[in-house]
């Protein structure tokens, strides 16, 4: 079977920009587009290797680290945190190759080609996509299931920043707060009017109603959502800050969460899914 260099570095970068996914979605971790697609193509050139004669199993492993190590840090930086994401994108990365390889012994199918850890692939960009949605739906679907068992306790605190604007609210980890947002699939802090006000310069009302009525008031980087609760329902005034750290006052751990923040004209704390801590 010809190998086709364009192919093959399209291709690896298709499936680092999926494994990037599903590792930011495992960890609940922030991934900028921009830097998940400039890491991908990066990392692709570690594919040339399949071109080489078979490596020794261990140079491999060093060669796969090295590879893994240069993809998260592009992705997501070499802050704190950064081990685990390691750690994290190696695993579905060698489960990835694993299933490769196995579909490989079994099947021996003619479009496939495998060499040093890394698969050539020649089919259709259809059944890639397909294949890639199903991948990733099965690791949504773990995630789910790991979250849904999650509960947690204790005393955090939720800092918040947006552009040049930081704050620090005390946090309470509910397993009743499921508000997400259907756009992009994030989980939404719910944070109180007085608190959020401090991150505009002009402030943020927390009643929807307000921005419905004179909708060019609603501040920039502001988007209104539908959300149901248990005695309510209604539209949710959410932001996209720059940074959310979610801090255990006991522990003294934190984590950098990807998460969206919503307004509440009641709440004083802010209220947030214990799965972010996962």
């Amino acid at each position: 079977m010809p190998l086709y260099i364009d192919v093959l570095i399209i291709l690896n970068i298709y499936v680092n920009y999926f494994l990037l996914k599903a590792t930011a979605k495992f960890t609940h971790s922030d991934l900028r587009f921009g830097r998940a697609i400039v890491s991908s193509l990066f990392g692709s050139l570690f594919s040339l290797t399949i071109l080489l004669p078979n490596l020794h199993p261990v140079l491999n492993l060093l060669l796969k680290f090295a590879a893994a190590a240069f993809i998260v840090a592009a992705a997501f930086g070499t802050g704190k945190g950064y081990a685990r994401l390691l750690l994290y994108f190696f695993g579905i990365n060698f489960i990835f190759a694993g299933v490769m390889f196995t579909m490989y012994l079994l099947l021996k199918p003619p479009f496939m080609r495998y060499n040093n850890y890394y698969v050539y692939i020649d089919f259709s960009l259809a059944a890639l996509v397909v294949f890639t949605v199903a991948a990733y739906a099965g690791i949504c679907l773990v995630r789910y299931l790991m979250d849904k068992s999650k509960t947690d306790g204790g005393k955090y605190s939720i800092i918040i920043r947006r552009g040049e604007k930081t704050i620090s609210v005390d946090g309470l980890a509910d397993t009743g707060n499921i508000l997400s947002d259907s756009f992009t699939g994030k989980s939404v802090i719910i944070c109180g009017r007085q608190n959020a006000n401090r991150l505009f310069e002009n402030g943020i009302s927390g009643n929807a109603d307000d921005y419905i009525s004179n909708p060019s008031e609603i501040p920039k980087g502001v988007r209104l959502i539908p959300y149901t609760a248990v005695n309510e329902s209604g539209i949710i005034p959410i932001f996209k800050p720059d940074e959310v750290i979610i801090r255990n006052e006991y522990t003294r751990v934190f984590k950098k969460v990807d998460a969206l923040i919503g307004v509440n004209e009641n709440n004083i704390c802010a209220i947030f899914n214990p799965k972010l801590l996962c």
